[in-house]
This record gives structure tokens, C-alpha cells and sequence, in this order.
């Protein structure tokens, strides 16, 4: 057979590049078309994985300390219908147990954060291949999938040229989801992040089967505080709204400082703030956030030198709608309120006491 010229084999493989360019295109379209952070990264994924050939793809998020925060998987399969018809179905899913990640995993991703580029490890007969995500100039996650053959520089562009895309526009819808003064997720992210946390509590794996037949909640359970900063009016009748932003600005960071790296933090609205923490138990829950009102409480602030909050909080159940969890934890902060400020108060305990009285809230509405 004889062999074809090499500028032949150039303009063929431009032809097979620029084949593929439309649909590429389009993709990236639909992508910078989205006005959410969570479902462009899943976006992502669907993108690269039929690109690449690959069935399975992930998406690892790290904090500014590099610890894994989130994970993404997306896996496609090849269904057969009764009638003989195949098709393709896709699954979407977030990983709540970051302790179990595999070691593999972790090894390669430490690597690509040490050079900064992508790397490959030999897994069986396969290769596992992370890219960064780059955040500004630092990364801040990775894009991993394997397969059984080497990435050629032609994919090798499309992955940094779709990774690139995705991060400049992730970064503009960061930016749109944060209070312009703290840099904390603003009320739009909250709402978000309600359809997120209840879509997990929905799901049939999040339970775990007792041998008394009941169903009970594994690992991580999700709670909601409301956090109010106490007397902030009289700071800003005293010393004025400057004084009152700066204090607003140092209260942030002292709470995004004292929560955990996975746990979420909103600005609500004026002084007040909501957090959404993960926590397998009620103690540990309290714990946390005791933690923080304890945080503000030690803290000596220029010129106010004092200061407390107060927390209200309640456990996040999937049959409760979100906003009558949100509801329960205001009547909560609100109690602490009343009972002299700088107080831990949670929902469970308020009822448990008969200090409240179980209520239902009938609206569907988040806000």
C-alpha cells in the first residue's frame, strides 16, 4: 500500500479537525449559555467525555488550601430497550464522602498541582489523566478521566482550550453569585445551593437500612444556621456606615476563617448571614458553630473593641421544604434574641423543651 505525502496527511488531518470544530463550537455555546456554577461544571464534563471517547469523566474542586472540597462524577452507559433500540443515558453525581477518594487520585492530582500541568499514572492497563483547573494563576481543581491510550496533542489542545473557556466564564458567574462587600455567596447562591443540598437528601442512596427496617441518614447530615451580628445598628448609628462595613468585612472573614473548609457561607442580607454546614451528628454540628460565635466573641475589633453574634440553626431534612428550614432557623436566632444575645440556639432543642411548638409551613417558594 502506498504511503500518502506528508502534506496530504496534513490536509487530512485539518479536515478531520475542522469536522469536528462546528460541533465543538456548539457545545462551548450551549456552555457559556448557562447561569449556574454547578450546572455549567457538569457541562463540562458532558463536553469533554464524548470528545475524548471516554464513558467516565470528573471534576475535583479544591479551597484555597488545596483540600478536595467537591467532586463530580459523570458516567455514560449504553441502554438496550425492550424493542432492541440503544441509547445512551447519562448520570450525574457528587461525591459527599471525600475521605474515601482514591489514592491514585490523590497521588496524581498532588503532582499536577506541584507542576502545574497535566499528568498521567498507570492504572492496570490504563492511563489516569488530570489536567488543572486554574484560578487566576493558582489551580483550583482538576479535570481526571482514563483510558487505555495516551492523550494526542491535537485533544490535548481541545482539553486546554475547553478548560480555559470554562474557567474564565466560571469565574464571571463566581463573581455574579458574591456580596460585593464580603465576597461571600450572596442570596442567589443560597438558593442555588437549597436545590443542590435537598436533590442529595432525595436520593435513594443517601439512606442506609437499620436492621429494625428503618431508614437512617449515613455519614453527613446538612444544617442551616442564621447568623446575626448583635446591637450592629447602634455600630452604625456611633461610628457610622464605614465603621459598619469594615466590621461587616472583618466578621466575614473571622467566620470563613473558623468554619471548615467544606462548610458554606452566605451573606443574607444587611448584618445577617446563613451557613450550611455538613456534620454527622448533632454535637458536632453545635460544636461548629459554638466555635465561631466563640471566634467573634475573643476577637478585639478596632475601635468597637467587643463584639458578639447570635446563631439560630436546624437540621436539613428532605421532607421539610427549605424554606420553612430557613424558617425554623430565624425563630431559633430569634429566641437567642430575646434570651439576651451571644447564644447558640438550635431548632431541635427549642421543640424538645417546649419552648416552640412544631409548625408547617405550606409555601413552595425559597424566599
Amino acid at each position: 500500500m502506498s504511503e500518502l505525502p506528508i502534506t496530504d496527511v496534513r490536509e487530512k488531518m485539518a479536515e478531520a479537525g475542522n469536522s469536528r470544530l462546528p460541533g465543538l463550537l456548539g457545545k462551548l455555546g450551549k456552555m457559556t449559555s448557562i447561569r449556574d456554577t454547578e450546572v455549567l461544571e457538569q457541562s463540562l464534563l458532558r463536553t469533554l467525555g464524548p470528545l475524548l471517547g471516554v464513558l467516565d469523566t470528573s471534576l475535583y474542586r479544591t479551597d484555597e488550601q488545596q483540600n478536595m472540597v467537591r467532586v463530580i462524577n459523570y458516567h455514560r452507559s449504553k441502554v438496550i430497550e425492550a424493542d432492541g433500540v440503544a441509547r445512551m443515558v447519562e448520570r450525574v453525581e457528587e461525591v459527599s464522602r471525600l475521605n474515601d477518594l482514591p489514592a491514585e487520585v490523590i497521588a496524581l492530582t498532588d503532582n499536577v498541582r506541584l507542576l502545574g500541568k497535566p499528568c498521567t499514572r498507570k492504572v492496570g492497563k490504563e492511563l489516569l489523566v488530570a489536567y488543572p483547573l486554574f484560578g487566576g494563576n493558582d489551580v483550583c481543581g482538576y479535570f481526571v478521566f482514563q483510558r487505555d491510550r495516551e492523550v494526542q496533542a491535537a485533544e490535548d489542545a481541545t482539553i486546554r482550550g475547553v478548560l480555559e473557556v470554562f474557567s474564565n466564564y466560571y469565574a464571571l458567574l463566581d463573581i455574579s453569585q458574591r456580596d460585593r462587600l464580603t465576597g461571600l455567596f450572596n442570596r442567589q447562591a443560597l438558593e442555588g445551593s437549597f436545590e443542590r443540598i435537598w436533590r442529595v437528601l432525595g436520593r435513594p442512596d443517601h439512606f442506609a437500612e437499620r436492621e429494625d427496617g428503618r431508614r437512617t441518614l449515613p455519614g453527613e447530615n446538612y444544617w442551616l444556621a442564621v447568623i446575626d451580628i448583635d446591637h450592629f445598628k447602634s455600630i452604625n448609628d456611633r461610628f457610622g456606615h464605614m465603621v459598619g462595613d469594615e466590621i461587616l468585612l472583618l466578621v466575614s472573614r473571622l467566620m470563613t476563617q473558623t468554619f471548615r473548609s467544606s462548610d458554606l457561607l452566605y451573606r443574607y442580607g444587611g448584618e445577617e448571614f446563613v451557613a450550611i454546614i455538613a456534620a454527622d451528628n448533632a454535637k458536632i454540628a453545635r460544636n461548629v458553630f459554638e466555635r465561631v460565635r466563640l471566634a467573634i466573641e475573643a476577637h478585639v475589633f478596632p475601635q468597637i473593641e467587643r463584639l458578639t453574634i447570635s446563631i439560630g440553626y436546624c437540621q436539613a431534612v428532605q421532607d421539610v421544604l427549605p424554606v420553612e428550614v430557613l424558617s425554623r432557623a430565624d425563630r431559633s436566632l430569634y429566641q437567642a434574641k430575646q434570651d439576651g444575645r451571644n447564644r447558640t440556639y438550635s431548632y431541635h432543642d427549642l421543640l424538645a423543651s417546649g419552648v416552640f411548638q412544631e409548625q408547617v409551613c405550606a409555601e413552595a417558594e425559597f424566599f
